[in-house]
């Protein structure tokens, strides 16, 4: 009896082992990689001039909805609108923001003096993050993307309008 009982001890101690071993050896989450910093795009200046540039490419001018204190605003803007360009086939992909909180001087389409509050507020941006996709004349070219959505599928949305607007 005392045999069995010792034997039971050595098994639970060895599966304890087991199981236990990895997630002991593991570093703690919080030890882990840094989280990514938000990457900022460039804020639009000449709605007119870069829409054109971004025809040239063949692709829409896409540009970012946004608030400074909008936190899906930082993860849309650092994990998928940031990166686009690293993928060869959207390396051309023209992308601006618009701070829908500032009162940052802006050229609209059609080359009169605004500024992002006012562009944001006529195009009607109440929530962000909101972004669209606009041709060299500032007609939409596909359906805007409004809020971060599901992370699993946003690439997908993205990529989908891109090539639509193209």
């Amino acid at each position: 009896m005392a045999q069995t009982l010792k034997r039971r001890r050595l098994l639970a101690g060895g599966l304890a082992g087991l199981v236990l071993g990895p997630i002991l050896a593991c570093p703690p989450l919080a030890s882990a990689a840094p989280p990514r910093r938000d990457e900022p795009l460039l804020p639009a200046r000449d709605l007119q001039a870069e829409a054109r540039e971004a025809a040239r490419s063949g692709f829409p001018l896409v540009l970012m909805f946004s608030r400074q204190d909008c936190p899906y605003c930082i993860t849309v803007r650092r994990d998928y609108l940031a990166p686009l360009n690293r993928i060869p086939r959207f390396r051309e992909v023209l992308v601006r923001q618009i701070d829908q909180d500032k009162e940052t001087p802006l050229t609209d389409f059609q080359g009169r003096p605004t500024t992002h509050a006012a562009f944001a507020a006529r195009e009607k941006v109440r929530l962000v993050p909101v972004v669209g996709f606009y041709g060299p004349e500032g007609q939409q070219l596909s359906e805007a993307i409004i809020g971060a959505r599901l992370p699993d599928f946003y690439q997908s949305y993205l990529e989908a309008a891109l090539l639509q607007g193209r």
